[in-house]
């Protein structure tokens, strides 16, 4: 009867060490889950940000080429007949205000795209934290299984590495950290 009572103790001990393990893993993905998911979305947008803003770059990029064009035209006409010189004078100095203004733009606009494009990158250095966290985590919830399926603690003290290594990235990609295994995630993706 001791010997009955001490294996169903070891078994509700390992039984209640998984329950444990695989609610807080839970919680935590869960709540991990939601933050990652507002990154991604920041992500698009930073993203359609960053291609609206070159496609701006490169439509004022092509009004300013079409404009020089326009005005090397005119320049050439005045040339060939001075009489249009005056009367193409007014033309000429509206192209040469957008011209300069251009010259303004496109410098701005291209800062400004790559600007978009840094706040896709910061954004996807914390995304691949959560990722790492919720692959560690699924992993370690998938082991404390196995170890509940055959009341051994040897699962479940691999599914607590799988999560201490989850839960510090989680947190770090919580807090701002500056932790990232480049090597891991260049394998991965």
């Amino acid at each position: 009867m001791e010997v009955e009572l001490s294996v169903e103790g070891r078994q509700r001990r390992i039984n209640t060490a998984v329950a444990m393990t695989v609610v807080l893993l839970s919680v935590f993905m869960g709540i991990a889950k939601i933050k990652d998911d507002n990154l991604v979305q920041a992500m698009q947008l930073a993203k359609s940000d960053a291609v609206d803003l070159w496609s701006e770059y490169q439509s004022r990029s092509i009004k300013k080429s079409l404009a020089e064009s326009t005005l090397q035209q005119l320049d050439i006409a005045a040339a060939a007949n001075p009489a249009l010189t005056a009367p193409l004078a007014r033309q000429r100095s509206e192209l040469q205000q957008k011209i300069a203004a251009y010259n303004q733009a496109i410098p701005a606009t291209a800062a400004k795209a790559k600007d978009r494009e840094a706040e896709y990158n910061r954004l996807n250095f914390h995304d691949d934290q959560f990722d790492l966290s919720d692959a560690a985590i699924s992993i370690a919830i998938a082991c404390a299984a196995v170890a509940a399926l055959v009341e051994m603690w040897l699962p479940l003290l691999v599914a607590w590495g799988f999560a201490a290594f989850g839960m510090v990235f989680g947190v770090a990609g919580f807090a701002g950290w500056m932790l990232h295994p480049d090597w891991l995630m260049n394998l991965l993706s």
